[in-house]
């Protein structure tokens, strides 16, 4: 057992999220002011000593996403000069994953520049959901741990009962991560082929397996502009699917979404509350939010006695 006080902390970015942690723990959420000064620059008071303490900073780097992984910043130099004994960064969401890689010529690794922004403000650990791309743990000179997402989705798919499943990947990249969903839940796996001309935007090419009859789960980590999942949906219908679900563990749903959802065949859509969810999309589709706030909470009880994280993904 640690001899360290555990302190949450959070930004503006997911307060509800961060107090459901609190309130899970048992402990009062720590005290402090995120707020901007009259220019924009981002203003923080930590309002209680955190001298020899264990911190959990919880801060999902979601839109706005340049604001939020300031504040997350600012807040970590803060408690670091604040002589916290241990600073961990508790970013749900991580902000900037999908530029995880030079996919062209003098394309920046954006991801790895947040990574090298985190550490340098003073971060000893990262804990993290569903990172787009795992090699993004390698971007960390600190231990990260990583915590799955789709065990929560799979849970709530299990408890509806639904028969003669088949999870379906949405692209050629995301292969892993359904047949890991698929065989959680017992189905079967099916793929759909799609191109991508320019980034937000999907062209559906074929689903690859058999849908006849079948609920599809379409699984993914992020969903965005719902373009790929709309798309994929229709494409499933079409392909003998006779209900079409939908998961991630990440509802960015920008804007352009609300369209895209509205005029889709999916049922239902399943997401965490990783990140807010913006309120109007549920008009676009029947939407279900699940808390991971329990999962976080038990990684972080975990990280300040020294115990296994991988117990909780059993």
């Amino acid at each position: 057992m640690s001899g360290r006080e555990l302190k949450i902390f959070c930004g503006n970015s997911n307060r509800e999220l961060a107090a459901e942690i609190s309130d899970h723990l048992g402990i009062a959420l720590g005290k402090a002011i995120v707020k901007r000064f009259q220019d924009g620059e981002i203003s923080v008071t930590i309002q209680e000593s955190v001298r020899g303490a264990d911190v959990f900073v919880v801060q999902p780097t979601c839109a706005p996403t340049n604001d939020n992984l300031m504040e997350l910043l600012v807040m970590i130099d803060a408690l670091r000069r604040a002589s916290a004994s241990r600073i961990t960064a508790v970013v749900p969401y991580y902000g900037y994953a999908r530029q995880e890689r030079k996919a062209r010529a003098r394309e920046p690794i954006s991801a790895k520049l947040v990574a090298n922004l985190i550490v340098t403000a003073g971060a000893d650990r990262m804990m993290a959901m569903d990172l787009h791309a795992p090699a993004i743990q390698g971007f960390f000179d600190i231990p990260l741990d990583h915590l799955p997402g789709d065990m929560i989705l799979a849970n709530y798919i299990t408890s509806k009962k639904l028969e003669n499943l088949c999870v379906v990947a949405p692209d050629i990249g995301g292969v892993g991560r359904a047949r890991k969903f698929a065989e959680r839940i017992d189905a079967t796996l099916a793929i759909v082929d799609k191109r991508r001309p320019e980034p937000n935007v999907s062209e559906i090419m074929h689903v690859i397996g058999e849908l006849g009859d079948r609920t599809a789960v379409l699984v993914d980590d992020i969903i965005d502009t719902g373009g790929t999942i709309a798309n994929a949906s229709v494409a499933l219908t079409q392909a003998g699917a006779r209900e079409v679900y939908a998961c991630c563990t990440h509802p960015v749903l920008s804007p352009r979404a609300f369209d895209k959802l509205k005029g889709s065949r999916i049922k239902e859509l399943i997401v965490t509350n990783s990140i807010p969810l913006n309120p109007e999309m549920r008009e676009a589709v029947p939407i279900t939010v699940l808390s991971v706030a329990a999962l976080l909470g038990e990684a972080i009880v975990r990280v300040h006695d020294d115990l296994s994280i991988s117990k909780l993904f059993g």
